[in-house]
């Protein structure tokens, strides 16, 4: 089984690159990797479901190409998002092909299923499970979730209210096991600061958007780009849960995004066609994007991320 403790001793930095609907794609994921952070895509992504199998094959046969290569330096891991909700008809499918391939980690999002966890630890993957809060939190790692990731104010896409220092101190009462903290994550600084407040990896995908690798167009690369706090929205309206979306991309959809209507939680959808083309019009985004001035390829992002990193953890030291 991997040990993401022991794996985090061999990272580059404790980064782990959040899984984005649409935007991660098998060229995001293997950059990320080779790089030396885990990179990771919903399965849900690739459509149907037997290009997931294809895409898993590229993917590891790339990264053991490339570990072959640089055995001084292989590459991290990838991860594969499953979303656990009745809405996605494709998870034991996609599971199946997960399997075939032992997907190092499974990420799992909104819902704990104890038989998901089973049948990845079966073939020695692990499950990281992403909670908004402490009581899903303990659901979680009940039903047998090998780690957990605290998604916090300020996350891309789908995203709890809680302050970050809330959500991960109150995990931390309890809980000792691998730990990520996702939210408003865009610089090297904030990735130690992440690991002083007790989380062991920093999350990270809005970022990545803005990078030659993602799998989103220009436009919306660009208002990464031109983008700040300021142009984040939290809203419920577009599938059912709240999450957080650039207010120019609501605006271009024929919305006010300063008067969103709310969203029916029980007609929540998150693999249709109809999810799809909310984030393909709706674009998805955290508050941590006032840092991120240009477009560039993935190793450079994490390139600066470690110098960041560095700086910041000489700066203590002084």
């Amino acid at each position: 089984m991997t040990n993401l403790m022991e794996l985090k001793k061999s990272m580059r930095i404790p980064v782990i690159g959040s899984p984005m609907f649409i935007i991660s794609n098998p060229k995001l994921v293997i950059e990320q990797c080779k790089a030396g952070i885990v990179g990771a895509m919903p399965a849900l992504n690739a459509r149907p479901s037997s290009q997931l199998d294809e895409w898993l094959a590229e993917i590891t046969e790339e990264l053991a190409s490339y570990n072959a290569k640089n055995p001084e330096r292989p590459a991290a891991p990838f991860a594969i998002n499953q979303i656990v909700h009745r809405s996605n008809t494709r998870l034991e499918e996609d599971m199946e092909i997960c399997k075939k391939y032992k997907v190092p980690i499974i990420i799992t999002s909104l819902g704990a299923r104890e038989e998901i966890y089973q049948e990845t630890q079966s073939y020695g993957g692990v499950v990281l499970h992403d909670v908004i809060n402490n009581m899903f939190a303990k659901k979680a790692i009940k039903k047998g979730a090998d780690g957990l990731i605290a998604v916090a104010a300020g996350a891309g896409g789908h995203a709890g209210p809680k302050s970050p220092f809330a959500l991960i101190q109150e995990i931390r009462e309890w809980f000792d096991g691998p730990l990520a903290l996702a939210g408003s994550i865009a610089t090297g600084g904030s990735i130690l600061a992440a690991e002083s407040m007790g989380a062991d990896f920093a999350y990270i995908g809005s970022p990545f958007i803005a990078t030659h690798e993602a799998r989103a167009i220009d436009e919306y690369k660009q208002a990464i780009v031109e983008g700040t706090s300021d142009d984040i929205v939290y809203s419920n309206y577009f599938t059912g849960v709240h999450g957080n979306y650039l207010a120019p991309s609501i605006r271009e959809a024929g919305m006010d995004p300063d008067n969103l209507p709310e969203s029916d939680p029980s007609k929540m959808d998150f693999g249709g066609n109809a999810a799809a083309k909310a984030w393909k019009d709706i674009w998805g985004c955290g508050q941590g994007i006032g840092t991120i001035k240009k477009v560039q390829h993935t190793k450079d992002y994490v390139t600066q991320l470690e110098e960041q990193y560095k700086e910041a953890r000489e700066r203590l030291l002084k």
